[in-house]
Parts: C-alpha cells; structure tokens; sequence
C-alpha cells in the first residue's frame, strides 16, 4: 500500500506524484492500494496527482484502489466530475 502525505496542495504535487510512481513496481498486487488516511490538506492538484498516477497504475495493467478518502476530498472529486473515476462503484 502506497501512503499519501498530510499535505498535497500544488507545492508539493511533482514529488508526491514521483514517489507515488516510484513506488509503483513495489505492488505486487491485482490492484494498486493508496491510503490517504493522513492526507490532511490539499487542493485541487490533489485529483490531478491521484488521476495521473491511476493512468500509471492502469497502464501497468493493476487495478487502482483509493482507501480512506476524506469527505472533502470525495466532495471535491465530485464537484470536478471525476468522482466515478477516484471512488468504487457503489
């Protein structure tokens, strides 16, 4: 499971993204798991950073799976129209 930091706002997007792809052949899963339990602060590059690298996971051929997102983040994810593409079918 790949961790998101407290922090996720434009400054730091670049690098999270990195890691995050960095992180990438070390999931030896089906699916790509992101916890974002700790992400506390964030913007709207937050979506952009988890959009890109569900492109990364998919091209992979993994499956992407976002666990712990806050309600704010679901929210934004929503008011963007890319919730379907972030959240589980429910």
């Amino acid at each position: 499971m790949l961790v998101l930091p407290s922090e996720l706002t434009h400054k730091q997007a670049s690098a999270c993204l990195r890691m995050l792809v960095q992180g990438l052949p070390s999931q030896t899963g089906a699916a790509v798991v992101v916890d974002a339990a700790s992400l506390q602060r964030f913007d709207s590059s937050a979506l952009s950073v988890l959009l890109e690298f569900r492109r990364a996971s998919l091209k992979r051929d993994k499956g992407f799976e976002i666990r712990n997102l806050s309600s704010r983040l679901v929210d934004l994810a929503r008011l963007y129209g890319v919730a379907e593409l972030l959240l589980p079918a429910t």
